[in-house]
């Protein structure tokens, strides 16, 4: 990693060139789910530098003056950096010429003790964090700032929000050579490796054979549900957060898409409906019974997935879990892997530079003896 507070930053942590990276992170997952799949893993590279389009930094103040901090590798202890070549460009474009106004701005710095950046195609989202209230001045102060580094800036302290003018973000990503649009909110969870994150989806789209419907879990605001929509007849994706499922029809109405149905639901909720142990509202007019699912795709948070969503997936014949943490992966194949083989394995390296690994695994249900 060519940057020059490797070796003391908690984030970028492992070394060596990026295949020598690539070669260790194979040989980890082929020993660790040996007992799952013994065929070819395919390993979808990133860039080694500038593929992060989300980044949150500390900020230290020393009198005047203020910098950039990051966790230490050295255990609760920080660092002050001057650059972080991982960022997307647009973010490494700005870092100095954010810092450089807030360093002149009374108003602007007291009390901050962080920011969060977020670029995608529409424009780069900055966020502020405030140990303060936030008075009826801050806004006008906040537009300046955003209209001279040409940004949407957004404050936030306990209880308040003010945003420098109308958000609208709106990222691209070109999945097999169409190009989808998403409309984000600014608590939006993205994928931070825009790149990968194409490809990921791509990957996803290429387990799909003898489709007819598909049923998704932790649907986000769609990142996998629109791209993966031309693959099926029909589509059932649902989530438990509002904002997201308000995102996802937005992205559903951007695309011109019209076999999706978004539904806020736990995935406790959707098998409680299936089980009809009760009735929904938000089910009044949605007939689960006339839904053929033939895939079934699930994302979930890093503690993976729970005994009873297990039970209910183990019904369908196809299942694409996408994985953010291998340790809980392995947990749930242990189960999956009684009635399901695994015939795909991916490896996504979301982030170069660091031990963390990222998978998309396709089970086919067991044929009979």
């Amino acid at each position: 990693m060519n940057c020059i507070h490797f070796g003391e930053c908690g984030s970028c942590v492992l070394g060596g060139s990026y295949e020598e990276q690539k070669a260790l992170k194979i040989a980890k997952i082929s020993a660790d789910f040996s007992e799952f799949y013994d065929g070819e893993l395919e390993f979808f590279t990133s860039s080694e530098k500038n593929y992060r389009i989300r980044a949150e930094f500390g900020i230290w103040h020393d009198k005047y003056d203020i910098c950039y901090t990051m966790h230490a590798r050295q255990k609760g202890r920080k660092i002050f950096i001057n650059e972080c070549p991982k960022v997307a460009k647009p973010i490494a474009k700005l870092m100095p010429d954010v810092l450089k106004n807030l360093q002149s701005n009374e108003m602007l710095k007291t009390r901050l003790f962080g920011v969060e950046f977020l670029a995608c195609t529409s424009g780069v989202l900055l966020t502020l964090l405030y140990h303060k209230k936030l008075d009826e001045n801050f806004q006008n102060e906040l537009k300046v700032f955003a209209n001279k580094l040409n940004i949407t800036a957004l404050a936030r302290s306990r209880g308040q929000k003010i945003l420098s003018d109308e958000l609208s973000l709106i990222d691209e990503l070109e999945i097999d050579k169409k190009i989808y649009k998403l409309s984000l909110s600014e608590n939006a969870f993205t994928q931070p490796n825009k790149a990968v994150n194409e490809k990921m989806i791509s990957w996803a789209r290429g387990c799909v054979q003898n489709s007819s419907d598909l049923l998704e879990l932790y649907c986000g605001h769609g990142n996998f549900t629109i791209p993966l929509s031309s693959c099926f007849t029909r589509v059932l994706a649902t989530e438990i957060s509002k904002s997201s499922i308000l995102n996802a029809t937005k992205n559903y109405e951007l695309n011109n898409i019209n076999n999706v149905l978004f539904l806020r639901m736990s995935a406790d909720e959707l098998m409680s409906a299936f089980k009809k142990e009760r009735e929904f509202n938000r089910l009044r007019e949605i007939d689960l019974d006339e839904f053929n699912f033939s895939h079934i795709l699930v994302d979930p948070p890093r503690a993976g997935l729970s005994q009873s969503v297990i039970n209910f997936i183990k019904n369908y014949q196809n299942i694409i879990y996408i994985s953010c943490n291998p340790d809980t992966l392995k947990e749930n194949l242990l189960e999956l892997c009684k009635t399901h083989q695994v015939v795909k394995f991916a490896i996504f390296d979301q982030f170069a530079n660091t031990h963390h690994i990222e998978c998309g695994v396709l089970l086919r249900v067991k044929p009979r003896n």
